[in-house]
């Protein structure tokens, strides 16, 4: 992990043809930004030079070469300035300032409601607004023992393990994995990589200038998350190769008996007096239920549990799935490979990123490092069109004359566009064009970016995209419904997870003696998808209805949850309560919400047959249509008043 950098960055002690080298490898409205920190001179805002404004992964404002080069040259010189004065800040903007600088950086209005969500999250003073604070004394012999256990360390159950260490609350942390990571850890098939910009996609309170790329491959992620383990000293407190069985709540002692299998088998209880789940939607393989699937002799791997003993090279390779898991493989494998076959179910809608698979440069890092507050403002700068924006092409204009097509005008033009995107990369392939074209809504399941890789690999002439069902797998082929058998060395199944069945395989009972899987069903809900009636003193983060489809990152959402679950341990430890359970009213009104909401959204389109965003009753239960900032105004604290507290 790098060194803590304050906002401020470090001092700058480089000459200025170094300067001016790193000068042309940054954000341009970024460093504008970083100038006027510089200097106090806010004229900047009211000059000819703007951004035009931005769109994801769009960090130059689509400002024009000669504007890009002024500023640069303009930047040198207060650069030089800042560093020959001995690289002293004068006063921070004023708050208004800042607001005006926060819409003269996107190109456009930043609504007064979002001013406060967007300086928690780039903490400018160089401060963690979102840390744990007590609001009175709770003596330190309470802290200890009352006792919670975190299932899982991944991303979010660590963030958990932090802030429980933070409000000094005893914890242990139980993972079924030998590393921390989750998913970054479990998924180590060819071309894994992070979907959301990376200066975005790590901890608001860690951040780290040193990724190598800008969409990170899963080793650089999971290294990331190893080293916050180690610096926030969690390791300690964490059972790896651990696995909760069951977990039974006590009514009488308010408690948690918490059953978990080792490495070697043996099983032993825990107690505990909360409960937090941070097990995350795909961490549970999904193979499909595909006749002779058994019978198959050679090699067969879920894109989960990646099998790096099987030889790729010259080997017939079948790809079940055209997810985002295929999406990054298939690409991957394709060079090595003998000859790769896609089986597609459903074709995936995907946007333009020339920055996939780009490297950070040197420039870049090392303005991350040393320009005043340009890091911050970087990560506002890929937060903001990832943000709520999004949301209107997503949601269903009722009176949209063309609802068999699209939801919206906006929607619509989405559609447009990313055909055009796919027509221009296929070119004169009128067959394989009519495969990759999806038959279903824009941003209907999960929207894929693409710098020209998958199209690409299904361009190869040793790689073919199959849309005939899949009729059966026998010992060496594959075999569609129209009879056409496909002979293939090993199989690759990227059919995703088991992402509605939350807590699964677990046994969790609440109170009475009440079954969380019962209780659910196949349509699992809970309060902010946080709590649930039934179940004091458990906390789920990133649990039903908080899968973030329309922007954002799972981190953010997470360091909500979080928060708002420590809210909820600080109040019983400062009341004096034992346990606190969701009220049923408060859940099932906001369920309700919930359902509402979701059905004026695009993900519960008819067009849309198959989705791991649906139940098997074709409801979509485990997406967040909020917006991020409503959902982060509501967890900022737990309203005791939807709690029974005892």
């Amino acid at each position: 992990m790098t060194e803590s950098i304050h906002p401020a960055g470090l001092p700058i002690g480089d000459d200025d043809a170094t300067i001016a080298a790193a000068l042309e490898d940054v954000s341009i409205p970024t460093l504008m930004m970083s100038m006027i920190h510089m200097t106090g001179d806010t004229s900047l805002l009211r000059g000819p030079i703007r951004p035009a404004g931005i769109f994801l992964n769009e960090v130059q404002g689509f400002m024009s070469e000669d504007d890009k080069a002024a500023v640069r040259a303009q930047a040198l010189e207060v650069i030089k300035a800042y560093r020959d004065g001995g690289c002293q800040l004068p006063p921070p903007p004023a708050p208004e300032t800042i607001h005006a600088m926060m819409g003269f950086l996107v190109g456009g209005e930043v609504p007064a409601e979002y001013v406060p969500m967007m300086l928690e999250e780039m903490e400018l003073d160089g401060r963690d607004a979102r840390a744990f604070h007590w609001d009175c004394e709770v003596r330190e012999a309470a802290r200890r023992d009352f006792h919670v256990v975190v299932i899982g360390c991944g991303m979010s159950g660590l963030l958990a393990a932090i802030r429980l260490a933070e409000a000094g609350v005893s914890y242990t942390v139980i993972e079924k994995n030998p590393s921390v990571g989750g998913t970054w850890f479990e998924n180590t098939y060819p071309g894994c990589r992070v979907d959301v910009g990376n200066h975005f996609y790590c901890y608001s309170f860690e951040p780290n200038p040193d990724w190598s790329e800008f969409f990170a491959q899963r080793e650089e992620l999971q290294a990331y998350f190893e080293r916050c383990l180690e610096k926030y000293g969690v390791r300690e407190r964490v059972r790896f190769e651990t696995e909760v069985v069951a977990a039974q709540y006590d009514e009488a002692a308010a408690r948690w008996s918490v059953r978990v299998r080792g490495r070697e088998g043996r099983e032993e209880t825990l107690s505990a007096n909360a409960l937090v789940s941070a097990v995350g939607q795909l961490n549970r393989p999904k193979l499909p239920d595909i006749p002779g699937r058994d019978a198959f002799r050679g090699p067969s791997m879920h894109s989960a549990a990646w099998r790096h003993d099987v030889d790729l090279a010259g080997r017939r390779i079948a790809v079940i799935g055209t997810g985002a898991s295929a999406f990054q493989i298939v690409p991957a494998i394709a060079e090595p490979a003998g000859r790769v076959t896609v089986f597609q179910r459903s074709a995936p809608w995907m946007f333009p990123n020339p920055n996939y698979h780009a490297k950070v440069g040197a420039g870049k890092k090392w303005a991350l490092r040393h320009l005043p507050y340009y890091a911050r403002w970087y990560r506002f700068l890929l937060f903001w069109p990832g943000c709520d924006g999004g949301l209107e092409a997503m949601t269903v204009d009722p009176d949209w004359p063309h609802p068999e097509r699209s939801t919206s005008a906006m929607n619509e033009a989405a559609r447009v566009t990313f055909t055009r995107y796919l027509e221009d990369q296929v070119g004169g392939d009128p067959e394989l064009l009519a495969k990759v074209v999806p038959d279903y809504v824009c941003l209907g399941k999960r929207t894929l970016q693409d710098n020209g890789s998958w199209l690409a690999a299904l361009k190869r002439d040793d790689v073919e995209l199959v849309t005939d069902p899949i009729a059966e797998i026998r010992e060496d082929s594959v075999v569609c419904e129209s009879g056409a058998a496909y002979p293939v060395d090993v199989i690759v199944y990227a059919t995703g997870f088991h992402a509605n069945r939350f807590l699964w395989p677990m046994e969790i009972t609440g109170r009475g003696g009440v079954k969380l899987r019962e209780q659910w069903g196949d349509d699992p809900s809970a309060y902010l998808g946080i709590t649930v009636p039934n179940f004091p003193n458990l906390f789920c983060i990133y649990g039903p209805g908080t899968n973030l489809a329309h922007g954002g990152s799972l981190i953010f959402h997470s360091e909500c949850q979080v928060r708002y679950t420590l809210g909820c341990i600080k109040a019983l430890l400062e009341t004096g309560h034992d346990a606190i359970e969701c009220r049923q009213e408060v859940h099932d009104a906001y369920d309700e919400r919930l359902r509402r909401e979701l059905e004026r959204h695009v993900w519960s389109h008819p067009s849309i047959q198959s989705s791991w965003y649906k139940n098997r009753a074709g409801r979509v239960t485990v997406l967040s249509p909020w917006r991020l900032v409503d959902y982060w105004r509501w967890t900022r604290q737990p309203d005791l008043e939807d709690f029974h507290l005892r």
